[in-house]
């Protein structure tokens, strides 16, 4: 805590015995010193005070399934796991997000406008899934993402880049519009449509099949499809606040296949443009104090 100031005071010693006038000098040397030390203290400038100490972090964890196809284009249904993960300073309130939002951190905030690096989880294909055909292995996306609130906390538009980092898989943009409806404090409803576009290397590893690769399945054409949008589709979710640091959410996704991806026999032949997914995840907060 700083000292609003310090007096010093001299006291000078009275010898016994002294005249009146050495005392009355004496007094008055320790009255304008006195004096002269209280406005010195004053005018000195009070001691900085420390910094106030960080508010720290909230981390929130989630983990969960979700039921719908095995791989990209695929006509068979199974379940897989789901995690989730948000970080946000502590005296922020927590944002609002859809169900199939990328883990994402907000560096630039101006107004409605949002925006930050995001990162997502590719899935995988095996070679059982299609027989001679090449693997799809899991991968990560990062990039970066835009989101505009047209309406504060209700109504909002969002754009995903994202490259993966290994060297076929290739690079997807996705576009979403979202409104969120709150009911009361613990429920939440958000809806909205979506659209992806994917360049020439993610369709290729996607759904692409070589001339090499078509005579080992024996029954599916060689393909080679071009960039393009490779689906659109629609996205619903719904958020119950158990208490201040849990919450469960399910969710429905549907995308359709379009363009060249829909046209590729993977999926015309042995998948399915309808790609529709369910889930449920279960999260809960904590405070980092660093």
């Amino acid at each position: 805590m700083p000292d609003g100031g310090r007096i010093m005071t001299l006291i000078v010693d009275r010898a016994r015995g002294a005249s009146r006038l050495l005392k009355a000098l004496q007094l008055g040397l320790v009255v304008a010193f006195s004096s002269a030390t209280a406005s010195f203290a004053a005018d000195k400038p009070a001691p900085a005070t420390s910094a106030e100490p960080s508010p720290g972090w909230i981390v929130t964890l989630g983990v969960g399934t979700e039921y719908g196809p095995t791989f990209e284009g695929s006509g068979d249904d199974d379940f897989s796991f789901v995690p989730n993960f948000d970080i946000r300073r502590a005296n922020q309130p927590a944002g609002l997000s859809a169900p199939d939002d990328s883990i994402d951190f907000s560096l630039i905030e101006l107004g409605g406008l949002e925006i930050g690096p995001a990162a997502n989880i590719r899935g995988s294909r095996s070679h059982s899934d299609v027989h001679g055909v090449h693997e799809v292995d899991w991968s990560v996306d990062v990039g970066a993402f835009a989101q505009y609130w047209v309406i504060d906390n209700r109504l909002r538009v969002r754009a995903e880049a994202r490259q993966g980092v290994q060297s076929d898989d290739g690079f997807v943009a996705d576009f979403a519009v979202d409104w969120f409806q709150p009911f009361g404090d613990k429920f939440l409803l958000s809806a909205g449509p979506r659209a992806s576009f994917a360049d020439g290397t993610y369709m290729e590893n996607s759904f692409g099949i070589s001339p090499a690769e078509a005579l080992a399945n024996g029954s599916l054409s060689a393909f080679s499809p071009d960039a393009g949008f490779k689906s659109v589709g629609f996205v619903v979710g719904a958020t119950y606040q158990i208490n201040p640091k849990t919450s469960v959410l399910v969710y429905d996704k549907f995308d359709r296949l379009v363009g060249d991806a829909a046209d590729s026999p993977i999926v015309t032949d042995i998948g399915s443009p309808n790609q529709n997914t369910i889930g449920i995840v279960l999260s809960r907060s904590f405070h980092i104090g660093f």
